[in-house]
């Protein structure tokens, strides 16, 4: 008997574990998530500039731990560690997916013109490189300007998701010459409709593009979950 597939979820902040989960259930509500929480990662992470080898290992450490909870599938929804991710996904038996990797592939078919407004200061670099290794990979000439959102961040933690999403929709009616903008981090989610009203350039979110690649890659498995 087929059983509802597994997707573990690994988060470095339980700022995003509401988005995703709330994504999940509307786009594949058969699944079973897990949520797995190290808040350890986003507060070493902030310390050092580059991606460090202990963090690095955490994250393969991690990947290894979800399989052996029998995850079918693996999405990290914090997007500071693309590289250590890409080399956990290396070396895993099930799907492992980076928190942007799926938004990058639908902003590319857009458009070259592209904005990204981030939360999370030591997330940027990477993603920045993330995205030019997308757009290389596809061919494209597509050109990346980030936009940093200050107090965004600090204002989700504190609960006040009213000026969490405010500082961020405003943001993005700042931002002209854009073929499509992108909110970096999942914890920007529910934000995306506040900033919808406020600008013409379409937005993108994470979790949903996320879900949704991910589920296909399950499913193009074809293959039974152990119950």
């Amino acid at each position: 008997m087929t059983c509802k597939p597994r997707l573990a979820l690994i988060h470095a902040t339980r700022v995003a574990i509401d988005p995703i989960e709330t994504a999940a259930q509307r786009l594949w509500p058969e699944a079973e998530t897990i949520t797995i929480l190290e808040e350890g990662l986003s507060t070493d992470r902030q310390k050092d500039s580059e991606l460090s080898l202990e963090l690095w290992d955490r994250i393969i450490g991690l990947t290894r731990y979800a399989e052996d909870i029998r995850a079918d599938a693996i999405l990290f929804t914090c997007s500071a560690f693309g590289r250590a991710i890409e080399d956990a996904a290396e070396g895993a038996k099930v799907p492992v997916l980076k928190p942007n990797e799926a938004m990058f592939s639908e902003a590319l078919a857009i458009g070259p013109r592209v904005a990204m407004i981030y939360t999370f200061a030591p997330a940027a670099k990477g993603m920045e490189d993330e995205f030019r290794d997308a757009a290389k990979a596809v061919g494209s000439n597509a050109k990346l300007t980030s936009f940093f959102c200050d107090g965004a961040l600090a204002a989700k933690r504190l609960g006040d998701d009213a000026k969490h999403d405010t500082l961020i929709a405003e943001t993005a009616a700042s931002i002209v010459d854009a073929d499509v903008i992108l909110l970096a981090q999942f914890s920007m989610a529910d934000a995306a409709g506040l900033a919808r009203q406020k600008t013409a350039i379409p937005i993108l979110s994470s979790p949903d593009s996320a879900i949704l690649a991910i589920k296909h890659r399950v499913h193009s498995q074809e293959k039974d979950v152990a119950c």
